[in-house]
């Protein structure tokens, strides 16, 4: 009977149409690749990613897929790949069975009142969907989200290694490839004074061919940041990110030096966007779609800032390529991108997992115009590198044995 009275509802809310690809199936699992290198952070230290996957299988035979990836597992926040593919599993995927998989904003309100939180997981199940509807109209994701501006974005290339002269080494191999040109140092883990001397090194190295700029992780109290800023700003550093957790405190820093201050981690959404717009506290926005919610959300978060006079980065999770060109697609809607991005995440893994890797030059990432996403996953890498290869390698079919 509550089943029946499940379906009920859901017809209810989505008028029932005979010829509508329904949603036939949803599968989630785990892909763990390896990192090009230990990536540094002041809360963690990263040596592989894990992605987790999501396809969203339709009556008419299409198929969308997203993904959901965090940084360092729960260092960094309140979700993680395995929690993503449990709530995905149990909880979102039962409301969207046999619903019209055409309706994303309809199936995403729905599941918002649902399912709380969860930003990350719903990210990916959005990003599913809209591939699912460009594939179907012949659209690439860019038109379905506003319409696409431009057909390029810049890419910051993060240094995270640790070691100074390690660092400069990578730096002057990406602006000799012309990959990179725009450079984010991890810092906040060790000694101000030791922080800000490696910072003022690489600058030194690089010099006018190239950015510098800092995130911070929330690392400093506010203290340290009223110290740490303006030595940033005499080294040459352009930007700050989250330098401190607070959002008052944030609010307070803003402005009092000549280094602009950006807020990542405070930023959850379009509620948090007004906020912390509305007490001016922050002169740039990390635009990340995962931490918004969805691509939807994100949108919402970019059209705040810009109403506000707040400047735009378009940031990332680290995503793989999947949650990475969803980003890129969003992102070329913006009128204003003043800071660039930061879609570098399929860089720092090991293994390719696309038929067509994603195309990085000239310093910049070209964003694929084909339907949806405009992507094909490599099905024989992705199987190489799911979690549980073990289990369908072996068909786990027969029914549990008594003890």
């Amino acid at each position: 009977m509550a089943g029946s009275n499940n379906r009920a509802m859901k017809h209810a809310f989505f008028p029932f149409d005979c010829s509508a690809p329904r949603i036939e199936r949803i599968e989630t699992f785990l892909l763990d690749i390896p990192t090009i290198r230990p990536h540094r952070l002041s809360v963690a230290t990263m040596r592989g990613q894990t992605l987790m996957i999501v396809r969203v299988y339709s009556s008419d035979g299409i198929v969308g897929i997203g993904e959901g990836t965090t940084i360092a597992g729960l260092s960094y926040g309140a979700e993680s790949p395995e929690g993503m593919k449990l709530a995905i599993d149990r909880y979102i995927a039962p409301e969207l069975m046999g619903a019209d998989s055409r309706c994303v904003q309809g199936l995403m309100g729905r599941i918002d009142k649902l399912v709380k939180g969860n930003h990350f997981a719903k990210c990916a199940v959005e990003t599913a969907l809209l591939d699912a509807l460009g594939k179907r109209t012949g659209l690439p994701l860019s038109e379905l989200l506003g319409g696409r501006r431009r057909d390029t974005l810049p890419v910051a290339w993060t240094l995270a290694s640790g070691d100074t002269s390690r660092d400069i080494a990578e730096a002057e191999r990406m602006l000799d490839l012309r990959r990179h040109n725009v450079f984010k140092l991890k810092i906040g883990g060790r000694p101000l004074r030791t922080d800000i001397a490696h910072v003022a090194a690489i600058k030194r190295a690089v010099g006018d061919r190239a950015s510098v700029r800092v995130d911070v992780n929330m690392a400093w109290s506010e203290t340290e940041a009223v110290r740490g800023l303006p030595a940033l700003a005499d080294v040459g550093c352009d930007l700050a990110e989250q330098p401190v957790a607070s959002p008052q405190a944030l609010a307070r820093l803003v402005r009092r030096f000549p280094i602009a201050l950006m807020a990542d981690e405070s930023l959850q959404g379009p509620h948090s966007a007004f906020e912390l717009a509305r007490h001016a506290a922050a002169d740039v926005f990390a635009i990340k779609t995962e931490q918004s919610g969805g691509l939807f959300a994100a949108g919402r978060v970019a059209a705040i800032a810009d109403a506000a006079g707040i400047e735009l980065y378009g940031g990332t999770m680290l995503e793989g390529a999947i949650g990475t060109i969803a980003s890129a697609h969003l992102f070329t809607t913006f009128p204003t991108l003043q800071w660039g991005t930061e879609l570098f995440g399929p860089l720092l893994l090991t293994e390719e997992i696309l038929t067509e890797p994603l195309r990085y030059e000239g310093f910049e990432l070209h964003v694929p115009k084909g339907p949806g996403l405009g992507i094909a996953l490599d099905e024989e890498r992705i199987s190489a590198f799911r979690r549980d290869r073990e289990r369908l390698s072996i068909g786990v079919t027969a029914a549990p044995q008594g003890d």
